[in-house]
């Protein structure tokens, strides 16, 4: 696993789900700097963002983009299936996020 979050620090553009135990729930972001945003997210100075009752927030997805244009389209339609269930699915199923970045291609 080391190897693939290694590739997702360096990528340009990304979508991420992080997981929160504590709350048991996902937070979809994205990016253009992964392990900036996952260290905001987790950053106990910052009592009032969004994602604070959550920490810690673990990385549970990362899906490289080739644009921006297709990471805040992802993004958004990601979102809008407000689906924990959708969410584990496309881990499960691979097959699930080439669909959705051929949905947000172009």
């Amino acid at each position: 696993m080391s190897g693939f979050f290694l590739y997702v620090v360096i990528m340009h553009f990304c979508v991420y789900i992080l997981h929160s135990s504590k709350l048991n729930r996902y937070y979809i972001g994205f990016t253009e700097n992964l392990s900036q945003r996952i260290e905001h997210h987790n950053d106990p100075i910052s009592p009032h963002k969004f994602t604070a009752r959550g920490a810690p927030w673990e990385l549970y997805l990362a899906i490289p983009c080739e644009t921006k244009d297709q990471g805040l389209k992802l993004e958004r339609l990601i979102k809008s299936k407000k689906s924990a269930v959708y969410i584990r699915n496309m881990k499960l199923y691979p097959e699930l996020i080439d669909k959705l970045l051929k949905q947000t291609s172009g």
